[in-house]
């Protein structure tokens, strides 16, 4: 009997904790919330469209470029949809094998970030550095093989993340975040001996940051030398501009997590503050990222322009056709 009340049977129909939204404000939070995520599929698909129709568009750079819109909407589809459900509904249910898939991808995105800035810092810094090799170093095998190495890698290290997580036992039915992540998953264990997974965690986090913070800092380090050396300040200008999306993306991206950190540190933040804290790394970059890009990176705000004016005057020169058939 005592063994029972001690592990009560694990069901799949999990609660989650839920943000504390005042009975007033439940449906501007839910019409804001749909629109940023509205705001940022288009934004995000706008880019991908883009970057597929486009042919001045097909070229090393924007194959890598890809990836980034397309990870920003996997974290944002997988973490708010679900919490503004909640909030309309006012339920926090949440069913376990949902809830898996949820957190895999919330930490799948947040290392694909890393990788790809990483890969996006090589890619510019052969072609800042050694243009007049570009062509011959960053063939198409090559692209493909540094973006199958940033999705693999993170892959790889998730899906052990994950493993480790999966072998303890569960005996508890509360997720203690608004959204699934690998720790409030272990939260759910009977108990136990948690040390391979704590030192596995850290050492994901580290790794990560460490291999992505050294390669840009490399990178934009022989980007920012050779600059400096050009004589033509158009030259300069020009190889800056093209490097300022990468940088900035990675800069909010770091303020992001430090926050988060921060305010789980911090013991006078409320757990409501946290857990909204915590939705800012997967809500303000998805939203931001493809705004920077579309205003830092000249190719695609010219493509996006010229697909704007050939809408626009496409109707027109189809009246006048049919006019002059007249």
């Amino acid at each position: 009997m005592a063994e029972n009340l001690s592990y009560p049977t694990f069901t799949f129909n999990l609660k989650i904790a839920k943000i504390d939204v005042h009975p007033k404000a439940i449906y501007p939070v839910f019409f804001f919330g749909t629109l940023i995520y509205v705001f940022s599929v288009f934004c995000n698909g706008t880019i991908l469209g883009l970057i597929i129709t486009q042919r001045n568009l097909h070229k090393p750079m924007f194959y890598i470029l890809f990836s980034l819109p397309l990870t920003d909407l996997i974290g944002i589809t997988s973490a708010l949809p679900r919490v503004l459900v909640d909030i309309i509904t006012e339920t926090n249910d949440v069913y376990y094998p949902t809830c898996v898939l949820q957190a895999f991808l919330i930490h799948m995105y947040g290392g694909a970030i890393l990788f790809l800035l990483a890969a996006m810092s090589i890619d510019r810094y052969i072609a800042i550095c050694n243009p007049l090799r570009y062509n011959s170093i960053m063939t198409p095998g090559r692209i493909c093989g540094l973006i199958a190495l940033a999705w693999s890698l993170d892959l790889v290290l998730i899906l052990v993340l994950f493993s480790l997580q999966s072998r303890m036992e569960k005996c508890k039915s509360f997720i203690a975040n608004v959204y699934c992540d690998n720790p409030s998953l272990l939260l759910l264990s009977c108990g136990g001996d948690f040390t391979v997974n704590n030192i596995y965690g850290l050492f994901i986090t580290a790794f990560m940051q460490v291999i992505s913070v050294s390669v840009q800092l490399y990178s934009y380090t022989q980007i920012l030398i050779t600059c400096i050396k050009q004589t033509h300040s158009d030259s300069k200008i020009k190889a800056v501009n093209t490097c300022m999306a990468q940088i900035t993306t990675f800069i909010l991206f770091e303020i992001m997590t430090t926050i988060i950190i921060l305010s789980y540190r911090i013991p006078y933040f409320s757990s409501s503050a946290q857990r909204g804290f915590g939705l800012m790394i997967y809500t303000v970059l998805p939203v931001v990222n493809p705004i920077i890009y579309g205003m830092k990176t000249k190719d695609i705000r010219i493509a996006f322009f010229l697909v704007l004016k050939r809408n626009k005057i496409g109707p027109g020169k189809k009246a006048s056709v049919v006019q002059n058939r007249k």
